[in-house]
């Protein structure tokens, strides 16, 4: 399998970086954060910001970020329950932001636009823009959702 795969390759040449992630993302995989991490720790300094290491904190950074977020369907199921629970759409927009859905991401914040602005003092606003910001004023999803908030705003 790919862990025994990366652990030959880092017996041959341990500190090899790409190997060093590699096997990190399969401990990250199986649910060990801790032993992941304490293997990218490992590696020397002039490693650390491989491409693969990099994207490897990236990812590991984001999947704690949206376990911190709570359980998506979880959060479905309370705004089945109450459609004005802003939190839960909040959180739900900030998961597919992070799982890179963007149309979800501002879909649900577009949608806490249209039924409550003063919710945490216009944050689903001011989120949604920090998300254009971020994607681009050229990527689709930014301008899809530019228009629908103008439209919500100016109606």
């Amino acid at each position: 399998n790919a862990a025994q795969l990366y652990g030959a390759i880092l017996q041959h040449e341990p500190g090899h970086a790409t190997a060093t992630a590699g096997l990190a993302e399969c401990y990250m995989l199986l649910g060990d954060q801790a032993r992941a991490e304490e293997l990218l720790d490992s590696l020397p300094a002039d490693k650390a910001s491989d491409p693969a290491v990099s994207a490897l904190r990236t990812r590991m950074k984001l999947a704690e970020e949206i376990a911190k977020l709570g359980d998506p369907a979880s959060l479905e199921q309370r705004l089945a329950a109450d459609p004005d629970d802003h939190r839960a759409r909040f959180d739900l927009a900030l998961i597919a932001q992070a799982k890179g859905d963007r149309a979800a991401a501002a879909d649900h914040l577009l949608e806490i636009v249209r039924r409550d602005r003063e919710f945490e003092d216009d944050g689903a606003r001011r989120k949604l823009l920090e998300f254009f910001e971020v994607w681009g004023p050229t990527d689709p999803a930014t301008k899809d959702a530019r228009r629908k908030l103008s439209a919500l705003l100016f109606r």
